[in-house]
């Protein structure tokens, strides 16, 4: 029954399907450390599945297998930018070129993750994670029970995809495929279904640390180890409330998420572009201005961001980010947006507008006294 499934998985669009046990995953103890140590912040909801998190059978019981899937993200652009020893240089420079031309208009941009520049994946892969769900239930006969999940199971997915031998988890404690690099989606279906195992992948990250020193904030700790409270997509996503003051000037222009760690990764020579995703491609996402990002409205937001994942961090949350952004990047002609934004009745966009303004009066006044 495995080949079946895999073949149809493969059908529907996912790029790699793979198949391990639904036992625990030898990381449980390192993720109950994890947060023990506080290192999750304020994403609570860890916290309270962490049971089923570091055991399956607490998802469904029986569970026998858990099959695991990825979806390519990656664009016709990053795959082209992927050459050996300039993979960093090479796709950073092109969003540079991007947001200097911007800049010569006195227009400046923001950065926003490569995932989130798509059609939410939740919609895109859900109605196809059903098709397989169903699909395994009609080959597995009456009493097979299954679950399907797209980055929402309380499953420590990357352990267990790694265990399935989807891929290896990187020093940045992401996932990396050998075929697919960084840029991929996760899901997984669990199922009461038994299956033979497919061989794990072992790690290949060797002696290389370009993640470690490519983060901006040091979030990665050590290698493997990641302190999600100085994470720029934390901060940029999860947080809900002020970002600390000490970490805003690494953010940069970033508004949603960061790149960094992945972007540096040599295994990314090997990303392709997926058929799946690249229908849903929203590329007017890739450097929105951020001044006319300033100036919407709750209605302009959820008409601008509808159906992708901006719009899970709400106006409030991505406004706070903007100014940040315009802090860090822009120039006097950002400060009537900014001083307006800081009129705002929302106290926390209020209070990252002024931040944002007094960061451009002193690069301004800096730059004046210089010349």
């Amino acid at each position: 029954m495995r080949e079946p499934i895999r073949q149809y998985a493969l059908e529907l669009g996912f790029d790699v399907c793979r198949f391990t046990s639904a036992v625990p995953p030898e990381s449980a103890l390192r993720f109950q450390r994890w947060l023990a140590d506080g290192k999750n912040g304020e994403m609570a909801y860890l916290q309270r599945n962490a049971e089923k998190r570091v055991d399956p059978q607490c998802v469904l019981p029986g569970a026998a297998t858990i099959v695991t899937l990825a979806a390519s993200y990656a664009t016709a652009r990053s795959c082209e930018c992927m050459i050996p020893g300039r993979a960093s240089a090479q796709l950073e420079g092109a969003d540079s070129k991007l947001d200097s031309q911007r800049s010569q208009r006195n227009r400046p941009t923001g950065i926003v993750a490569r995932y989130a520049r798509f059609t939410d994946y939740h919609q895109v892969l859900e109605d196809r994670l059903k098709d397989l769900v169903k699909y395994i239930g009609r080959v597995g006969g009456v009493g097979a029970r299954s679950l399907g999940y797209v980055d929402t199971g309380p499953f420590l997915e990357r352990d267990i995809a790694q265990r399935a031998g989807l891929g290896f988890v990187g020093k940045h404690t992401n996932l990396i495929n050998r075929r697919l690099g960084n840029w991929f989606f996760i899901a997984e279906v669990i199922t009461t279904l038994q299956l033979q195992e497919d061989l794990p992948e072992k790690n290949r990250c060797g002696s290389c640390t370009r993640c470690i020193t490519a983060c901006p904030t040091a979030a990665i700790t050590a290698p493997f180890q990641l302190d999600a409270r100085r994470c720029i997509s934390y901060l940029t996503i999860e947080l809900k409330g002020s970002i600390p003051v000490e970490l805003r000037a690494a953010i940069g222009n970033r508004i949603f998420g960061c790149d960094d760690c992945l972007v540096v990764c040599p295994w990314n020579r090997f990303a392709r572009e997926s058929n799946l995703m690249k229908q849903h491609a929203r590329p007017e996402l890739a450097e929105p201005d951020l001044i006319e990002l300033l100036a919407l409205d709750d209605e302009g937001f959820q008409r601008c961001f509808a159906g992708t994942p901006i719009l899970r961090i709400r106006r409030r949350g991505l406004l706070r980010n903007v100014c940040v952004a315009l802090g860090n990047t822009g120039a006097v002609a950002a400060l009537p947006a900014l001083q307006q934004a800081a009129k705002e009745p929302d106290t926390l966009i209020a209070e990252h507008a002024r931040w944002a303004t007094e960061q451009i009066e002193k690069r301004t006044e800096e730059t004046s006294s210089a010349s």
